[in-house]
């Protein structure tokens, strides 16, 4: 029977130390009563937590604040400085890296260009991307805390990659494979839902319930959050919308389908399309797009009359309350928002698109990158909470 109320005593006290840390997190800077006070805790008992948060340096002590007529209550913050997270972008012709705090403001950043297709070639990079943001991170108690990698396919729930069609890839087991390198706790996730989590948290998404985040770069992949949570579906692997069939017998796509959305929306669709205007990348065509070129304004407005088009269905099946354009082709807002908001228009039920909102990413292109950073730190603070806090 002792040890029972024991081990009762120590859940009791994982649950209190979560709440306090959570407190802190939510609503920081705080005092000591003010914990007390939101959290319904006793004094003596949100005394005992802090410290032991203080201990693990989760949290720390700064000036005192104002007094209500007594000493000066001393005032708690979040040590955001105490670890550092990775976030990995994995493209299908760049590497994009960043490391963060533990709040995710970016410290350090890494972005290459990616010309090789080959499983160990672009791996090897990836690992030299993850390398040099690791040698960067400052003295700190817990170091390395996670890495979170978005990548451009269909992720299972351990991590390997079952089928990245713009890559060429099939069954690549990444998340073991970091993991192993690297020895800190990996989440792999397809790069649209890394996006997702990126507005919702940090970026045009923060507040929206019911959001749906188009990632336009060389496919096109959707991030859907539903009340608040990221919807994956019965086997994890919603968001595949690039891939709705928006023309029948049309263009064959790599993923087996024909007349995919992303065969006539993708950055890779623009790029098919400016090869015969002797454009090669969207750098060109957005300087070519500024300095009023007719031919080139006329083919931002065809991409986004073709994504209005698929982000019609998308708002005729979901009712969002926003829907947000993110990764490489946010860049082209000014050239593609009127002939997508006109198609979006068009051909939506009227009272889905009444109160819906379409945005662009705040984060442009690096949505994926700081939604993948943020599932690092999540897992981190989970396990803080977990009772693991102590050591």
């Amino acid at each position: 029977m002792k040890a029972k109320a024991t081990g009762d005593l120590a859940m009791i006290k994982k649950i209190n130390t979560a709440i306090v840390l959570e407190a802190v997190l939510k609503h920081a800077p705080l005092s000591r009563a003010q914990i007390s006070e939101r959290t319904g805790l006793n004094k003596a008992t949100v005394s005992s937590l802090v410290q032991d948060l203080i201990d693990a340096s989760l949290i720390v002590e700064t000036g005192p604040g104002e007094s209500s007529g007594g000493r000066k209550p001393v005032i708690l913050l979040f040590n955001a400085r105490a670890g550092f997270a990775v976030g990995i972008d994995l493209g299908v012709n760049y590497i994009r890296g960043v490391l963060t705090d533990l709040e995710g403001t970016v410290v350090a950043e890494h972005e290459q260009t990616v010309a090789a297709k080959e499983e160990d070639v672009v791996v090897r990079q990836l690992e030299d991307c993850i390398d040099s943001l690791r040698s960067q991170i400052p003295d700190c108690p817990y170091g390395l805390v996670g890495i979170g990698v978005g990548v451009p396919g269909v992720v299972d729930d351990e991590g390997a990659i079952l089928f990245a069609p713009n890559l060429g890839w099939r069954d690549m087991p990444l998340q073991r494979r970091l993991a192993g390198r690297f020895g800190v706790p990996v989440t792999i996730d397809n790069e649209a839902n890394a996006g997702a989590q990126g507005e919702q948290k940090y970026g045009a998404g923060r507040g929206i319930a019911h959001q749906i985040y188009v990632s336009v770069g060389i496919g096109i992949g959707t991030g859907i959050i539903l009340r608040k949570d990221l919807y994956k579906g019965a086997s994890g692997f919603s968001g595949e919308l690039g891939h709705l069939s928006i023309e029948r017998g049309g263009k064959p796509c790599r993923c087996g389908n024909q007349g995919c959305w992303e065969l006539y929306a993708s950055e890779n669709a623009l790029l098919e399309q400016a090869a015969a205007l002797g454009h090669a990348d969207l750098g060109s065509l957005l300087r070519a797009a500024e300095a009023g070129d007719a031919d080139v304004l006329r083919l931002f407005r065809g991409i986004g009359e073709s994504l209005g088009i698929g982000i019609a269905n998308i708002v005729n099946v979901f009712n969002p309350e926003a829907v947000i354009i993110g990764n490489r082709m946010s860049r082209a807002q000014r050239w593609i928002e009127d002939a997508l908001t006109n198609t979006v228009n068009a051909r939506t039920l009227s009272f889905h698109r009444e109160r819906m909102r379409i945005l662009f990413a705040d984060l442009r292109d690096q949505s994926a990158v700081r939604g993948a950073a943020y599932y690092a730190i999540s897992g981190f603070i989970a396990r803080m909470k977990g009772g693991h806090a102590g050591g």
